[in-house]
């Protein structure tokens, strides 16, 4: 990336998100930090001095371009990371359209919503847009129906995107993590009903080492799909 990039990010608070803003904050990097409430942009703020916040619930994508009508989108975006998720695990026979519909509005709805706000944006930079998938966005396994769905979604909200905008020179990644030891693995596991043993998992530093990469690459190149598995 050019120096003094522009960076749009979901996820900041925690796991992958944080490790790959701290990364890009160390290096002299802008950042705009997505925060779903005032409360939390606050807090984003302080972590990180310097950086921009964009607030908007993601959980309730309807409402996105009224939340932004009352707030500056940033005139830049050299790459917009979508790294926020959330995960519910269930069978189906139990899961409730409320629980669908959640996973569906913040990992896949909202992700393409906040693209089509920033996509002039990206566009005029030559941009990128990197999608933090999942592993279950590639298989789907018992109890993981619904998330995988959104995940498999966003796989292909990704794949059309890099086609549509492959002659404006934005790219397009999906980075597909195997487990990592992040709050959200942590609530898996208990779902799982199993203990939690971060050390098994992957960093979030590796997969923060493959965003950046990805995003670093010379411009004679473009990263699609990259997986990252646990190591050990």
């Amino acid at each position: 990336m050019a120096d003094m990039a522009t960076h749009v990010i979901t996820g900041a608070g925690s796991g992958i998100g944080a490790a790959v803003a701290r990364r890009l904050h160390a290096r002299g990097d802008e950042l705009v930090l997505y925060a779903r409430d005032a409360g939390r942009a606050k807090e984003l703020a302080a972590q990180f001095p310097g950086a921009r916040t964009l607030v908007g619930d993601l959980a309730d994508p309807e409402r996105l371009s009224w939340a932004f009508s009352h707030q500056s989108l940033p005139d830049q975006a050299d790459s917009l990371l979508h790294i926020a998720g959330v995960v519910d695990l269930g069978p189906v026979g139990e899961l409730t359209p409320k629980t669908w519909r959640h996973q569906l509005d913040v990992n896949l709805v909202a992700p393409a919503e906040l693209t089509r706000h920033l996509l002039p944006q990206l566009r005029m930079s030559r941009g990128h847009v990197i999608f933090v998938n999942s592993g279950a966005g590639l298989n789907a396994h018992a109890g993981w129906s619904a998330y995988a769905a959104s995940k498999h979604g966003l796989k292909a909200l990704a794949d059309s995107l890099r086609h549509e905008e492959h002659g404006n020179g934005v790219r397009v990644t999906s980075v597909y993590p195997g487990r990592t030891a992040s709050p959200m693995q942590a609530k898996v596991h208990s779902q799982e009903g199993k203990e939690y043993y971060p050390a098994r998992w992957i960093d979030p530093e590796s997969v923060a080492t493959t965003i950046v990469t990805a995003l670093d690459l010379p411009r004679d190149a473009e990263i699609n799909d990259l997986t990252v598995r646990p190591g050990r």
